[in-house]
This record gives structure tokens, C-alpha cells and sequence, in this order.
């Protein structure tokens, strides 16, 4: 399945998918940019938490304010623990590092967004769909994990500095290799 791009897309091809029959996986596999410069691009990387990171109101400060704070939702009631969405049975696979992800609408392109965002989360990538792929599979009981292979960095945007195809040729290469091991 090709959820297409964003939490929306994520959220209804994978509900819809999962409504037909059981599934004993689901695995989300896509690119991500990466907080972190240590983390190099055209790496995969499994992903073992997830949030989201701009479902909330900007105050008239300029600061954001997440639904957790804003107690529209309770960060302590499943699928959510202290706010986060945990994939607590990773897979596990040797020499793929794990990381936390953060879920946005709109990747952070200026140094200012970018570092608020830092400060308030400790994320490692930033998604666009991941948040949405964890809770529907935490919802409703689905075994899963999320592959993603890091295209960028999370820098003032600069699509030069992308390297996509290196990060989908990795990314393919590590799906074959976990499918010809099952």
C-alpha cells in the first residue's frame, strides 16, 4: 500500500487497509530528515517513538503550545504514554540504529523553527506521517514498525543538500534484505 504524503493519507489508506482483513505486520517505510548531524544522510534507521509536533496553537508570543499542554488530550491514556507513541516490539535489526521521530504537516525550513522545535522535543528525524502510522497500529493492535532512511538534515531549507536517491536506494536495499531473511 502507498499511503501518499501526510498524516491524513497515512491515517485512512492504513485504517481502510487494516478494516479488510488481519495483518501480522504493518511496516511503514519512507525518508525522513534528520535533527541530529551525526545522523548521516542515506541512513535507515528504525523508528521506536513517535509524536507530533505542531498539532496545537501558536500563542500570540509566537511560542507553541501542543495538545498535551493544552489538555485537549491526555498524554497518559492509550495509545499515548506521557505524550509519545511507542513502539515498545522493534524489530530489532542488526546494524540499524533506532531513533525517536517527530510528526509535522509542515517540515521546519528557517533556523528559528527549527531550534524552538529542538528545545520542546527530543526527536532524532521529523516525518510527515509516522505519528499517524503508530497510532492506528497501537489502536488497533497491530504489530508494526517504521523503516526510514534519512534524505536531509533539518537545516534552513536547502534542497541541494538532499541526497533522495541515495536514501531510497538504501532504503529499498534494507527492505530486500529484511524480506529475503523471513
Amino acid at each position: 500500500m502507498i499511503t501518499g504524503i501526510g498524516l491524513v493519507n497515512t491515517a485512512y489508506q492504513l485504517g481502510k487497509t487494516l478494516s479488510v482483513q488481519p495483518y501480522d505486520l504493518a511496516l511503514n517505510a519512507g525518508v525522513a530528515g534528520s535533527f541530529d548531524p551525526k545522523i548521516l544522510r542515506g541512513s535507515v534507521l528504525e523508528v521506536i517513538s513517535e509524536q507530533y509536533g505542531d498539532l496545537g496553537v501558536e500563542e500570540a508570543d509566537g511560542n507553541f503550545t501542543d495538545m498535551f499542554e493544552l489538555k485537549l488530550i491526555d498524554g497518559t491514556k492509550k495509545p499515548f504514554s506521557q505524550g509519545k507513541l511507542l513502539n515498545n516490539k522493534p524489530l530489532n535489526i542488526k546494524n540499524i540504529k533506532t531513533c525517536r521521530g517527530l510528526t509535522v504537516q509542515k517540515v521546519h525550513g528557517t533556523t528559528a523553527s527549527i531550534e524552538a522545535t529542538k528545545a520542546k522535543y527530543a526527536a532524532d528525524i521529523e516525518t510527515m506521517e509516522g505519528a499517524a502510522f503508530f497510532q492506528t497500529c497501537l489502536t488497533e493492535g497491530v504489530a508494526f514498525a517504521q523503516l526510514r532512511a534519512i534524505s536531509n538534515f533539518v537545516e534552513p531549507r536547502n534542497r541541494e543538500n538532499w541526497l533522495m536517491d541515495e536514501a531510497i536506494k538504501n532504503l529499498n536495499q534494507t527492505l530486500i534484505e529484511i524480506f529475503d531473511k523471513k
